[in-house]
């Protein structure tokens, strides 16, 4: 019976199909993500607020997009700026593994003779299509087709497996639920996608090659080896992402343990909640239900461990806070980018999502450096300066990683908005940057050359001055932070402090013009020096404005006038 079994037909056509689905599920995804992309980060940012309402919010955005490693990414990235604790997305993760049973469902249905036609409308709207976001509808519908028609091939192929002695002795072996589970962790290692070892059990279950006990038990096991993905993509990420990946691997790891016992119980739920087909023989009726058992199993399982881990999230953020250590950093450690994720580069709204991020920590190192500027530039110390003169080259290496990166984001497909966001956050980064020039280069050449003349400023003239550049640091700070926010408001506010230091500007320049005026000797070089410092801050703060008017550039664009 063996020798019967054409074994071109049965390998081309597993590995064949095996190829069409995981190559449909990567365009279905990248397609979805594009479309999505720039709603994904206002609902995760918005909507998770308590344990439950995140759950929910990662159920939604891994079920639109496919991909649980896309709300991972953009967790990380909320968790490093401060915009989400690990506590709360810890149960965004969890709910991630509930969106991740979406693709289970669809496929227990009998989709495979819908593949052709969703190809043909898939590859017609993305020909014709004028506009980016049809061309990725295109898509989507397009990878659908390769999903259904690559499982229609494994079904097709495999029938054979039936008569084959081998095969039937395997899966008789996985029995034993834990080498069941051991081999769904193996296959879904190795070939990268939770969804085709799902589909897979789901077409070998239905055709009567595997019982409703093993394809559960294969399932659990698909849980846990979909982590290896989030273990290959946080190598050599920050300490955020390692985490997020740590939380994945102890949730469903810890969620197998618990359900390893109760697969039979689990598989008999499964049946009393999923309809009967009714009218067909044993084997048929058997063959119809077993799908969405399987389905369904998939989905109580990760609803069930959920509901069990949720109150624990707290325990969970300090047992992976405790693995995953914070690194001390040196003052002078050069600054590696975070967020610049090459992954991302296929969904340009989050890329530039997280640029503005890597910005916000661009804008953090050189606002601490203007801080650390002042001391340096009223006191005697040249070693002072030099410190202030080293803090520079972190900030020029992180800008020419972020420029680097807009580089080849603008390599990809771009709206029209998306083409000027991308240029307003070049011009943040370059001005960011020319901040630190003038920091690291005219403060520190300013300072020099009056410890040269053996001269210091006046305490009347260095308190108005240190006053004026506690203004100018707050300008920098804000305009910053409107551009990581995305806050016009915010940068409103910044461009209407022009009234207030221009007034302090003058008022000080005024002062030190009277004090050269009583002692024009001995005051002469002193007010060089002052004058200069008051300038150099003035020019920092049009920087810090100019910030600002980026971040307002798009309304400027689309016809919304601002006021200067």
């Amino acid at each position: 019976m063996e020798l019967s079994i054409n074994h071109y037909a049965l390998w081309t056509g597993l590995f064949g199909g095996l190829a069409l689905f995981l190559f449909g599920m990567d365009l279905m995804t990248g397609a979805l993500k594009r479309a999505a992309g720039d709603y994904l980060k206002e609902i995760l940012g918005r909507l998770t607020r308590n344990r439950f309402m995140g759950v929910g919010v990662g159920a939604l955005i891994t079920g639109i997009v496919n991909s649980s490693s896309v709300t991972t990414v953009i967790l990380v990235g909320f968790i490093s700026a401060g915009l989400l604790s690990m506590t709360q997305s810890i149960s965004v993760i969890m709910g991630a593994n509930i969106g991740s049973t979406v693709t289970a469902q669809i496929l227990a249905f009998k989709v495979t003779e819908f593949s052709l036609p969703l190809i043909a409308v898939g590859v017609l709207i993305a020909a014709l299509a004028n506009r980016n976001v049809w061309r990725d509808y295109g898509h989507m519908l397009l990878g659908f087709g390769l999903v259904f028609y690559g499982m229609g091939l494994m079904s097709d192929s495999m029938a054979p497996l039936r008569s084959y002695p081998s095969f039937t002795e395997f899966v008789a072996s996985l029995l034993n639920p834990y080498a069941a589970i051991l081999v769904g962790t193996a296959f879904t290692a190795v070939i990268q996608s939770s969804a085709a070892t799902t589909g897979i059990i789901i077409m070998l279950a239905g055709q009567g090659l595997m019982t409703l006990e093993t394809a559960i038990a294969i399932a659990l096991g698909a849980n846990i080896g979909t982590c290896a993905t989030a273990g290959l993509t946080v190598i050599g990420k920050p300490r955020e992402a390692v985490r997020a990946a740590v939380v994945h691997v102890l949730f469903n790891v810890a969620g197998v343990l618990v359900w390893v016992s109760f697969i039979p119980q689990l598989a008999d739920l499964a049946r009393l909640i999923t309809p009967t087909v009714d009218g067909l023989s044993t084997a048929t009726r058997h063959a119809a239900e077993i799908p969405r058992q399987i389905a369904n199993a998939h989905t109580i399982f990760n609803i069930a461990n959920t509901l069990l881990f949720i109150g624990f999230t707290t325990q969970f953020a300090r047992l992976v806070e405790w693995i995953v250590p914070d690194r001390p950093l040196s003052e002078m450690e050069l600054l590696p980018p975070r967020f610049l994720d090459a992954s991302l580069l296929s969904t340009p709204a989050i890329a530039l999502g997280n640029v503005r991020l890597e910005i916000g920590r661009l804008g953090e190192y050189v606002h601490d450096m203007l801080q650390k500027a002042m001391p340096a530039a009223v006191s005697q110390s040249s070693r002072d300066l030099d410190v202030l003169e080293e803090l520079d080259k972190p900030a020029d290496d992180l800008h020419r990683e972020i420029l680097a990166y807009l580089g080849k984001i603008s390599l990809t497909s771009l709206s029209a908005i998306e083409g000027r966001t991308l240029m307003r956050l070049a011009e943040v980064a370059n001005d960011l940057e020319h901040v630190a020039d003038r920091i690291a280069t005219d403060i520190v050449t300013s300072a020099r050359k009056r410890i040269v003349a053996r001269v210091q400023l006046p305490p009347t003239a260095l308190k108005p001055v240190m006053r004026l550049h506690g203004e100018v640091a707050a300008a920098l700070r804000e305009s910053v932070k409107a551009v990581v926010n995305n806050d016009d408001v915010l940068a409103a506010e910044v461009r209407a402090m022009k009234r207030e230091v221009g007034l302090m500007t003058q008022q000080i320049e005024s002062e030190s013009v009277k004090r050269l005026s009583t002692a024009p000797k001995a005051g002469l070089t002193s007010y060089v020096r002052e004058v200069e410092l008051i300038e150099i801050l003035d020019g920092i703060f049009k920087l810090a404005r100019r910030i600002a008017r980026s971040q307002l550039t798009v309304k400027i664009s689309e016809g919304t006038p601002t006021k200067e």
